[in-house]
């Protein structure tokens, strides 16, 4: 009666701890429907549930999801408590940036599964896997910000590797390519001039710290911009970084 993609769709949604009535009038699916999906998500047998995978083979994948995560994904644990879901939450503004966390998921999910639900202004790209928190050991409860977030040594390997995936997943997440503008006086008459920069913004020290470290062994030129008197953002506007930036992350689409 229902197909795979609203079946799927409806389950998130539940998996996010939305009632089945919230659920029902969202997706347009019955109660009941609902609740006979549910109930068939028995706990797999411990026997059944595949050992603790080790670092990720495709490192560049990973490098660029870890980056998304920290800045825009979380992790909840399934309804019957036999795994993890990981959602990415993505602005429907950027089509582009939704396809490209998808097939970072799937690269590294062992399943090799990944799908979208759309909520309210944002899509949520989820893939269930048993070891979600092995693979981002960051998880935890309570907000990002509110806990210490440091890297594995293996994590800060695959980063290292891969350091342009990684600050292209940040900026995906938190960050922007804007254009700024100012006037200059030349030859006595004031002309505007327009310069684009990128952005940063993310209340965790510890993910700011992670960023700027990247963009020093990158040779990245970068300066804090206060909000508020707080400094959450951070700017790159150097020609030459930025270009370098352009290279390899660019504007989101």
């Amino acid at each position: 009666m229902y197909d795979v993609s609203t079946r799927r769709r409806a389950l998130a949604l539940v998996a996010q701890g939305r009632s089945l009535n919230s659920v029902s009038r969202e997706t347009g699916v019955s109660r009941a429907a609902i609740r006979s999906w549910t109930v068939r998500l028995e706990p797999l047998p411990r026997m059944a549930v595949p050992p603790p995978p080790g670092p990720p083979e495709n490192e560049a994948a990973y490098s660029y999801l870890l980056g998304l995560y920290l800045g825009d994904g979380c992790i909840s644990t399934h309804p019957r408590g036999n795994g993890y879901y990981l959602r990415i939450a993505c602005a429907n503004s950027w089509p582009g940036l939704i396809d490209a966390c998808e097939i970072a998921m799937r690269a590294i999910n062992p399943s090799g599964t990944a799908y979208h639900v759309q909520a309210q202004g944002y899509v949520s790209v989820v893939g269930y896997n048993p070891h979600w928190p092995d693979l981002f050991p960051q998880h935890g409860p309570g907000k990002k910000h509110e806990r210490p977030i440091i890297l594995e040594p293996w994590q800060q390997k695959i980063v290292d590797a891969h350091p342009w995936k990684f600050i292209r997943g940040l900026i995906h997440s938190d960050g922007c390519r804007i254009t700024n503008w100012t006037t200059r006086l030349v030859a006595g008459e004031r002309k505007r001039y327009e310069y684009p920069r990128y952005f940063f913004t993310n209340v965790s020290e510890d993910i700011r710290q992670l960023y700027t470290d990247t963009l020093d062994n990158l040779g990245i030129e970068w300066t804090h911009c206060k909000r508020d008197g707080n400094p959450y953002n951070i700017s790159v506007a150097k020609k030459a970084s930025v270009a370098l930036m352009d290279t390899h992350v660019g504007p989101k689409y």
